[in-house]
């Protein structure tokens, strides 16, 4: 048994409540957010409420009432997303005591999906988004292979055996298309949205090609859009755009897309193995997604972008702040060899750090200025 793990959210979250009289914790269904509420709580006077409970929901019946009896504790309301109505009461509660450690919100849809929440309480709320575990979390317990295929949800990553959790992670893809995609408000037949899915499990990494998807999804091009917008959301799927930079050089100006746990893309696959895996010609797109997202979500305050040129060369991501760049390449090798594209590039970019991310057992240089890392450990 695994005890309670750290996540890197939480110095962030609790100064966020310290300073703010709403904090939401945004991210996917199952992604350990109320527990991490929970924990974060443990020892603050607080009063929790699941609104997927009916009995939970009518103690808001009233909720100046309610509000008016737990005024000294922080009111934690976990799956906000079904109320979205609640905002606006939200908002009137807040701006009569503006003090911070008041209402603690959970929500498993982006703060775009949830419309109500940024026009009701615009000024008066910190968002926090909390993934499924990146790799930084649980090295010390598991392997960054197990964590590779299995993903990050925390039920899949500390299931007994693979098995185990492939069985959840075709659980959980089944009740998010029949349940939570409903749920939102959302009325596509599960039929459609599993045909979706599966779809981009396919194309994983690849540059989105509207046209061609939506023929391939038998859907039109602006229902895909909107059936994309949604799994983005919803934070099933990146869309992770080109670069905005001048380079003289063609660009492919279309955003690439990644299905954002590893885990849930293999689980569509049908993949069940680290060993059925790596047979796979999914396998090098796999470990790019997974590097990808591993990065983006510790590094969430920096702009993630890619750049591939019209004769193939190409950096896997690009995280740039205030004038700083950071390129990171994705192999899936034990003695990676990036392209000479790749080094020209860099030199046109002229970045502050270059990392080859790799599943080697230790960091070393491959070239001046050049690292190559595995997914555990790394610091920009």
């Amino acid at each position: 048994m695994h005890g309670y793990i750290q996540r890197i959210k939480k110095k962030e979250l609790h100064n966020a409540l310290s300073r703010s009289p709403a904090v939401a914790v945004l991210g996917p269904r199952q992604s350990g957010k109320s527990t991490t509420a929970k924990m974060l709580l443990k020892n603050i006077p607080s009063v929790y409420l699941d609104l997927q409970d009916r009995v939970d929901r009518n103690k808001l019946s009233e909720p100046e009432l309610f509000f008016d009896r737990y005024r000294d504790k922080v009111i934690c309301l976990d799956e906000i997303q079904l109320l979205p109505e609640f905002f606006s009461i939200l908002r009137s509660e807040i701006d009569k005591d503006r003090r911070p450690d008041r209402f603690l919100i959970l929500g498993s849809a982006s703060r775009d999906l949830i419309k109500q929440s940024t026009e009701s309480l615009a000024g008066r709320i910190v968002y926090i988004d909390l993934t499924p575990f990146i790799v930084n979390e649980v090295a010390s317990i598991s392997l960054w292979s197990d964590i590779w295929i299995r993903g990050g949800f925390p039920e899949s990553v500390l299931a007994k055996n693979d098995m185990d959790s492939f069985n959840w992670r075709l659980d959980f893809i089944r009740t998010f298309m029949e349940r939570d995609i409903p749920n939102l408000g959302f009325n596509i037949p599960v039929p459609t949205i599993e045909r979706l899915w599966l779809l981009l499990a396919h194309y994983h990494g690849q540059t989105v090609n509207y046209q061609k998807f939506a023929a391939a999804a038998d859907i039109s091009i602006p229902t895909l859009k909107k059936y994309l917008a949604i799994l983005e959301q919803t934070y099933m799927v990146r869309l992770l755009p080109p670069a905005e930079t001048n380079l003289k050089k063609r660009l492919i100006k279309s955003p690439k897309i990644y299905l954002r746990d590893s885990g849930i893309l293999h689980a569509l696959l049908d993949i069940e193995s680290y060993d059925s895996l790596l047979a796979n010609p999914i396998a090098g797109s796999s470990w790019e997604g997974f590097v990808i997202e591993n990065i983006i979500t510790e590094y969430d305050c920096w702009k993630p972008s890619f750049v591939r040129t019209s004769n193939g060369a190409e950096i896997d991501l690009i995280l740039e702040r205030a004038g700083q760049r950071h390129l990171f390449e994705c192999k899936l090798s034990k003695a990676p060899k990036p392209c000479r594209g790749f080094y020209e590039l860099i030199d046109s970019i002229k970045p502050k750090s270059v990392w080859v991310i790799a599943p080697v057992d230790e960091p070393y240089e491959i070239k001046k200025g050049i690292y190559v890392c595995p997914p555990a450990g790394l610091e920009i």
